[in-house]
């Protein structure tokens, strides 16, 4: 997960430890390290390949990444973004919706790329639908990012807005081109969607 902003600190402090976010990173990086030792046949066996469906691997997927800058940027914004929603939902809740999310999120890629042989792999999905949940619950929250060489305080409507925009305008042009770069744009957009929505619809984390 990249953005053409990069977020470093949001001002939204949190009243509990967020044990399921440490975890969940911790899992993810455990799980990498281990992938090293035969990347490809790991990823191959373990990664969501929608041409060959196996649900087993829809879970599995969410643990793996295919290299440093991937891992580093999707557990960047799952630690930066993850704690204030883990808060608000509560740890089992958080992690429960932490997999749903990853899981409709495959389910989208899977239905917009289903002859599809890559093996579609990362935290990405889940992460997007962390980023849902987020805007559901704080858009006016300020969030501090570096773009264009220079430091800025925006709003997180502002900043996850511009990144989900872009992976809307990502994912139709790779609809209509037929080409995607690798990056599954409509897993981010259904992982996106599905936190938004599960968390306005169920106002989860509003009193």
């Amino acid at each position: 997960m990249k953005a053409q902003f990069l977020p470093y600190s949001d001002e939204n402090p949190t009243e509990s430890t967020s044990f399921v976010t440490y975890g969940l990173i911790v899992a993810n990086i455990v799980v990498f390290v281990w992938s090293l030792f035969d990347m490809e046949n790991v990823l191959y066996t373990w990664g969501f390949i929608p041409a060959a469906f196996a649900p087993i691997t829809i879970v599995t997927s969410m643990f793996l990444h295919g290299g440093i800058e991937h891992i580093v940027f999707n557990m960047w914004f799952l630690f930066l973004f993850g704690d204030n929603i883990e808060d608000k939902f509560g740890h089992a809740h958080y992690l429960g919706f932490y997999i749903l999310a990853g899981l409709f999120a495959a389910i989208i890629h899977f239905l917009t790329n289903p002859a599809s042989a890559i093996p579609t792999i990362g935290a990405s999905g889940a992460v997007s639908g962390i980023l849902g949940a987020y805007i559901a619950l704080f858009p006016r929250v300020r969030v501090k990012a570096i773009g264009f060489y220079m430091s800025m305080n925006v709003s997180a409507l502002w900043i996850i807005g511009s990144w989900f925009v872009l992976q809307l305008f990502s994912g139709f042009v790779s609809l209509i081109s037929g080409v995607s770069g690798g990056i599954a744009f409509w897993a981010h957009i259904g992982g996106f969607v599905f936190g938004y929505g599960y968390t306005r619809i169920l106002k989860v984390g509003t009193s």
